[in-house]
């Protein structure tokens, strides 16, 4: 009775292993642009994929201050802690400092403007621009970021 328990069970196990092979996943700088029009919305990929920018004042997180952290809304990376969002009045999410090592910088020359592009370390998706407008008493620095670009997790 002890063996035909053993070999059932030794059964189980090898059978319960055997899983149907699949594709391991991309890395996200990995993904074809096909690939990141089929994962974003029509509006994430304008920003994060064409560098575009949302306007003020309609983002879904500008005016929100609720505990968590927020994560690309490409790859999920880890980004800001709510801790260091503020009020700046400008229309969008405005951070003064990033999760070390998730942002990556970039000079941006468009427009006929000289700035500092924020880029996701993670997939280089465009969150927004970095300006040093921000909060004297902390870092001095606003990171200026596009709502549609990340997602808060509570």
């Amino acid at each position: 009775m002890k063996s035909l328990i053993f070999v059932v069970v030794v059964t189980m196990l090898f059978s319960c292993n055997k899983q149907p092979y699949q594709e391991p996943m991309k890395k996200p700088k990995e993904l074809t642009e096909k690939e990141w029009k089929e994962k974003l919305s029509q509006e994430q990929y304008h920003v994060l994929r064409q560098k575009g920018t949302e306007r003020a004042f309609t983002g879904e997180y500008w005016d929100v201050f609720e505990d968590g952290t927020y994560h690309c809304a490409g790859c999920g990376n880890r980004l800001f802690d709510s801790a260091t969002k503020f009020d700046a009045h400008c229309g969008w999410p405005s951070f003064d400092k990033a999760i070390e090592g998730s942002i990556v910088y970039k000079e941006d020359l468009s427009f006929g403007m000289k700035r500092v592009e924020v880029l996701c370390a993670q997939c280089d998706g465009h969150l927004g621009h970095l300006f040093d407008d921000g909060p004297k008493e902390t870092t001095g620095m606003r990171y200026c970021i596009n709502s549609v670009s990340v997602k808060l997790k509570k």
